[in-house]
């Protein structure tokens, strides 16, 4: 062994020595920077409780929180009052000493840290209701107030309130399997969400002294506890929005005699509080599939909105298996529903909306529910729950179980413009479409908005798309977010950064991951493969707490498509596509080697010395290149190729093609974003061919990558990514020759 050693190596040492003088210097090691490194490094290691396939995995658990509850408005004083028992049930493998419960409305208290976490500077500008609203009104009471906390048998139990968390100390901790009733009494002042904002509250009509309710985070709500972090009890400050468990709710709703009720859940009063008519008229929209029956009518809203009822009425709701709970209660409200058949069962659809919203909302609103819970349950699942419900609230776009409140009304004279109605129906489809994701598919927004936002825009473009009307979508298509992807870098962040990090808020939640969701169905996977996977990812976390790295496994595992590359960079970076064409050589066939090619006569190949005699491609602007050669190929002028062909048999020679023009493309990546290379070539008689380059041919870190084309038309143009479908920021370097781009000025 010794002596192979020593032979092996003696050459070696021989060369080293005799080329000390023109070694190299040593060169600092480096680490591994390709783009297309699986995420060993970024995502969760995989577990019992979340496997690396993405599903859940054998040991996987989830807690549930159960709410009996007993609320009441005081309209008079916009006022809410309710009690609570919560029966938390602890299917956790961990012992628990404490509980926690969310406190959201105390993001608006006196002493709330929300204004002094936000940077303020002196607008110069301000409507002079704003401004007396901002700097003359003295603060409101807001936030909870906790008249007490008691366990099952009424004794009070200890807790600390830490902004909007408050936590239940335990006298005896819970153990695994364990489920525990305590009982909670509150009220809060309810803000004006126009004046104060708020993703609740109601919206004052001044002319007749009436309020429209729309009630959420009205209630101490228990917080997440998983495998992943414990205790899910960030603070709500504002962006990052709701985590919360799954449960059954059973909720009373007093309010005045006046007034029409929805909220999440089934009503199973309805005898109770609607008119005979009226239930007659729900009953006969429970069998109409193709338009909504008025309920509550018009004129009937219009009688009611004179009075102001000191009588009371209570609405009963019963919920199963949702996340949340949310209610809208006005006596303005006209209500109309209809049937919605989906593969399975059929569910209802219906909204309640003002005056002031007709005729839009009556036209609108409840087809466009329809339309959605079709759309989204067709690429994921059907809608389990019996209801989705669509209110009208001014200046409000925010979604419950079964019920989201949604913005878009006629002006004055009930006049809608295309923009109004428009955004009115996208906004139905986007809050409607919530119910999916996060609803059902329970991801936490209080840490990924984009696993919600993101996905949730995803489905409203295909939704917008299957409408059939040329639907002017604002997130989805590639092209509209390039502004954003070109933008200053001081102002962008990684998707995959906390929700209340993020400067550019809709462009970075909603809009690019959308697009990039769009990119991969599209341009990327391909629908049949995408829609499989996306269904899988949706049926798999349905009802369960999923997280990114769930969302990215299940991509991969369901559709054999290596996506790292992807998330990498579209998710955990700010890079940017830009893709352009650097350089294009046309080349002609010769038997004439220049003399830079004639030391190729014996070219070695995979297996070895390939024999000549040759034929030669010569790039078309050099000098040695003969006027004869430099011109399209036909093979019986080219003496080798001639008798190659001829030494064919029949059947063999009827297969080949007939190439006459050669060209060489070098495309390059000045943007770090990978993206397939789209080309597409229009030759000389304006017919055009299409090619598409998977993202892999930039795998080998380059930042060149080149393609040969062998046509038998001549190439006129050639352009990268014709349709725009890839976010590319800079179009300037995609077409050859290179074309003049207009300015927006022309």
């Amino acid at each position: 062994m010794k002596k192979i050693t020593f032979l092996l190596l003696f050459p070696v040492l021989l060369f080293a020595q005799g080329n000390e003088k023109n070694a190299l210097p040593k060169q600092e090691g480096r680490y591994d920077t390709n783009k297309f490194s699986q995420m060993y490094d970024l995502l969760a290691t995989p577990n019992m409780f979340r496997t690396a396939s993405g599903a859940p995995g054998p040991a996987y658990y989830q807690q549930q929180a159960d709410y009996k509850m007993e609320v009441e408005l005081d309209d008079k004083n916009a006022k809410l009052m309710g009690s609570e028992i919560i029966t938390y049930t602890n299917n956790s493998p961990d012992t628990l000493e404490y509980l926690w419960v969310q406190l959201d409305q105390n993001h608006d208290a006196k002493d709330s840290e929300t204004p002094l976490a936000e940077s303020s500077a002196m607008e110069q500008t301000f409507p002079a209701k704003n401004f007396s609203n901002k700097f003359f009104q003295k603060d409101l009471e807001r936030g909870f107030n906790i008249e007490y906390v008691k366990d099952a048998k009424g004794a009070p139990m200890s807790y600390t309130i830490n902004h909007t968390m408050m936590r239940i100390n335990l006298a005896t901790p819970m153990k695994p399997g364990a489920s525990l009733s305590f009982s909670i009494k509150w009220w809060y002042n309810i803000n004006n969400y126009q004046l104060e904002g708020g993703r609740s509250g109601y919206e004052l009509f001044e002319k007749e002294n009436n309020r429209l309710y729309v009630i959420a985070q009205f209630y101490p709500r228990m917080a997440v506890y998983n495998d992943v972090e414990g205790w899910q009890n960030m603070q709500f400050w504002g962006n990052g929005e709701f985590a919360l468990p799954f449960g059954n709710f059973d909720v009373s709703i007093t309010v005045p005699a006046d007034h029409v009720m929805e909220a999440t859940g089934e009503l199973t009063n309805r005898k109770d509080v609607f008119t005979d008519e009226q239930v007659k008229r729900y009953e006969q929209a429970q069998k109409s599939f193709d338009k909504p029956v008025v309920i509550v009518t018009q004129a009937e809203a219009e009688a009611a909105e004179k009075g102001f009822s000191n009588k009371k009425k209570t609405w009963k709701f019963s919920a199963k298996n949702v996340r949340d709970f949310g209610i809208a209660t006005s006596r303005k409200f006209i209500y109309d529903a209809m049937a919605v058949q989906l593969q399975d069962k059929v569910v209802m659809a219906a909204s309640v909306y003002p005056k002031e919203a007709n005729p839009l909302w009556g036209e609108t609103s409840t087809m466009t529910v329809a339309h959605t819970l079709k759309s989204y349950s067709a690429h994921t699942f059907d809608y389990p729950y019996p209801k989705a419900v669509s209110v009208s609230a001014a200046d409000q776009g925010m979604e419950y179980p079964m019920i989201c409140w949604n913005f878009g009304r006629p002006d004055e004279n009930g006049v809608t413009s295309e923009q109004v109605k428009n955004g009115m129906i996208g906004v139905v489809i986007h809050e409607v479409g919530h119910n999916f994701f996060p609803m059902i598919v329970n991801s936490d927004e209080r840490q990924w908005t984009w696993m919600d936002e993101g996905l949730n825009s995803f489905m409203e473009f295909m939704a917008e798309d299957e409408l059939g009307t040329n639907f002017p979508s604002r997130r989805g298509p590639a092209k509209n977010i390039v502004p954003y992807m070109s933008g200053d870098q001081k102002y962008l962040e990684p998707i995959m950064s906390n929700s209340e990090t993020i400067n550019q808020f809709g462009n970075n939640a909603y809009g690019k991951p959308a697009t990039g969701l769009n990119i991969l169905r599209e341009t990327i996977m391909g629908r049949e493969l995408f829609d499989y996977a996306f269904k899988v990812y949706a049926n798999r976390w349905k009802f369960k707490h999923p997280t990114p790295e769930d969302f990215f496994r299940t991509m991969e595992d369901a559709s054999a498509v290596d996506l790292d590359w992807f998330f990498r960079g579209w998710f955990y970076s700010t890079d940017f596509v830009d893709i352009g064409i650097s350089n294009v050589k046309q080349y002609y066939v010769t038997e004439t080697p220049t003399e830079a090619l004639k030391d190729s006569k014996v070219r070695k190949g995979r297996f070895g010395l390939e024999p000549g005699p040759f034929v030669y491609l010569v790039e078309s602007n050099n000098a040695e290149l003969s006027a004869k050669d430099k011109k399209a190929l036909k093979i019986d002028e080219v003496k080798l190729l001639s008798e190659y062909v001829g030494s064919l048999s029949t059947e063999e020679r009827g297969s080949l093609k007939s190439p006459k023009y050669f060209y060489e493309v070098e495309f390059n990546k000045p943007g770090g974003m990978i993206m397939p290379i789209l080309v597409q070539l229009t030759y000389e008689d304006d017919t055009v061919e299409n090619f598409k380059y998977p993202a892999q041919i930039w795998r080998r870190g380059n930042q060149v990558a080149k393609k040969v084309y062998a046509t038998e038309k001549a190439i006129k143009k050639i352009q990268i990514d014709p349709k725009l479908e890839t976010a590319d920021i800079d179009v300037t370097n995609n077409t050859w020759p290179k074309q003049q781009v207009k300015s927006k000025f022309d």
